[in-house]
């Protein structure tokens, strides 16, 4: 939280933050297929798996008691639910999921067995069951609730800080300001935050959600909702005005869904290999590969915007600890 305590310190004291190593992420220059763009690694926002639901984790997870059993929802092989489970047992804490069914692939279906490995999940026949089944187990008390992907107000305002992280480190390293983001949207969460932040750090940047659920979940309603939210929350804890958000800087990519959570995509696919044969890191085929293959085409398409693809998926952990290298573009001022 050093880049939103810097700006506001009198959040010190309102933040409560359970102890999870988050950490600044790096912002790399990467080349793709002749592609150059930017990449900020919030795959790497914590030493232990998480991807940068560890940021919103942070606040959600703290004030937990010792003892206390963690709960939350998820599709089969989320990643969310696996974070809550990787960090909560650093806590001490058993983690209970309950989930509902998916389309799957390797990653998932991996992540589906890392999840049956340090958590107690139960399935549900679909998303309405499990909502109803985590309703009636926080009735009976005694558990931590993690709100599905971590997109409440408070989660969202770790994805506040690594925008104006961001902005810090193009500051510290005189790199260009992005002329877009493209990030991928789920429950909304990352998207959110990421307005907020911009604003309150004067960015003009503008924001692609790249959409991977059904429209219900994400679409400009619920993200712009979730966006003033938060940031009438932060004015709350801060008792300072902050800047209104900009709902033109935001627009769904509608196009790379694929018809369902989870389904993977040939764009996807394509995009994902190819970042992998320039040495990069490994992209999951439900967020970030439909995501970052937007990204390259974006960059493509408008050689004179600079754009920046915001990575959460940390695959770290599939291969076997091991951490892939960045793809390493040349750093020449031309290239830049």
């Amino acid at each position: 939280m050093r880049a939103l305590l810097a700006r506001y310190p009198r959040l010190a004291a309102s933040l409560v933050r359970a102890e999870l190593d988050v950490r600044e992420t790096p912002v790399e220059w990467w080349r793709v297929n002749d592609v150059v763009l930017l990449a900020k690694r919030d795959d790497l926002s914590a030493p232990s798996p998480g991807g940068n639901k560890v940021r919103a984790l942070e606040l959600l997870l703290a004030g937990h008691r010792p003892g206390q059993p963690l709960l939350t929802v998820g599709p089969t092989g989320s990643t969310h639910a696996l974070a809550v489970a990787e960090h909560g047992a650093r806590l001490g804490a058993e983690t209970q999921v309950i989930t509902w069914p998916q389309e799957t692939h390797s990653v998932a279906d991996a992540t589906a067995r890392r999840l049956g490995a340090l958590a107690r999940v139960t399935p549900a026949r679909s998303v309405v069951d499990a909502y109803l089944r985590a309703a009636a187990r926080r009735l009976r008390g005694g558990v931590h609730w993690v709100p599905a992907g971590g997109s409440v107000p408070l989660g969202a305002i770790g994805h506040v800080n690594a925008a104006l992280e961001l902005a810090d480190q193009l500051a510290a390293s005189r790199l260009p300001v992005p002329d877009v983001i493209v990030a991928p949207l789920g429950s909304g969460g990352t998207v959110a935050g990421l307005l907020v932040g911009l604003a309150l750090a004067g960015l003009p940047t503008r924001v692609v959600g790249v959409r991977v659920v059904p429209r219900v979940v994400a679409n400009r309603t619920r993200v712009l909702r979730l966006a003033r939210r938060t940031r009438a929350l932060l004015a709350t804890l801060t008792g300072e005005p902050l800047p209104p958000i900009v709902g033109r800087r935001l627009t769904i990519d509608e196009e790379a869904y694929g018809g369902a959570y989870g389904r993977e995509t040939e764009a996807g696919r394509h995009a994902a290999d190819a970042l992998r044969d320039a040495g990069g890191p490994r992209l999951d085929a439900t967020y970030s590969a439909k995501t970052f293959g937007v990204a390259l085409a974006l960059a493509r398409r408008l050689p004179d915007e600079r754009v920046l693809f915001w990575l959460t998926f940390d695959g770290r952990w599939l291969a076997r600890g091991t951490v892939p290298a960045a793809a390493r573009p040349d750093l020449s001022p031309s290239s830049r």
